[in-house]
């Protein structure tokens, strides 16, 4: 899978140093990743929440921290569309945000 927006993913964890090696686990599982459904998203990653409009909620480093991704299946690739704690995360609509 072709991840896009991997900027957004580095700039949160310069902010949250505690966050970095799960999310770069998590950009070297996604890579090796060919979903081709949400079952198969599901099968790697059983917390995962997967929303309406292709949207997925990835639970990173034990639950602190949220990253809310749009899985084009039919083009191998991934939208970041939110990333951030916890508390954050509760803030937001995860099936309509965006990333500023």
């Amino acid at each position: 899978m072709r991840i896009i927006a991997t900027s957004h993913l580095k700039a949160f964890w310069e902010k949250y140093p505690d966050s970095e090696q799960s999310f770069l686990a998590w950009i070297d599982e996604a890579k090796n990743a060919s979903w081709s459904s949400p079952a198969d998203v599901k099968a790697q990653y059983r917390s995962a929440s997967i929303l309406k409009s292709r949207r997925v909620v990835f639970n990173i480093k034990g639950n602190d921290y949220r990253l809310v991704a749009a899985v084009a299946y039919r083009y191998g690739a991934i939208y970041i569309k939110f990333v951030g704690t916890h508390r954050q995360y509760d803030a937001i609509d995860a099936d309509t945000v965006e990333m500023e």
